[in-house]
């Protein structure tokens, strides 16, 4: 055996010890994260807070299209005045 092979097979040894071992890692965070209940926490306030900044978007757009119609009324009435 070439010393190229040698090292060749103690990468590929250590890659897979390293694959092991995230996936073990991966495996403990996930079920750490599914029964925390801060997370539903997390979820309920975030829905809150687009549920809230929809509504802020909502009005917003209501008042630009309410000003936008008066505006072209009092134009209007303007114009047919003169």
């Amino acid at each position: 055996m070439s010393s190229t092979e040698i090292n060749l097979a103690v990468y590929m040894e250590r890659l897979d010890a390293y694959i092991e071992s995230q996936n073990t890692l991966n495996t403990t965070l996930c079920s750490s994260l599914e029964t925390n209940e801060e997370i539903e926490d997390f979820k309920m306030w975030r829905s809150r807070l687009y549920g809230g900044k929809s509504v802020v978007v909502a009005i917003g757009i209501l008042i630009l299209h309410t000003s936008a119609v008066m505006g072209g009324f009092v134009a209007l009435i303007n114009f047919m005045n003169k």
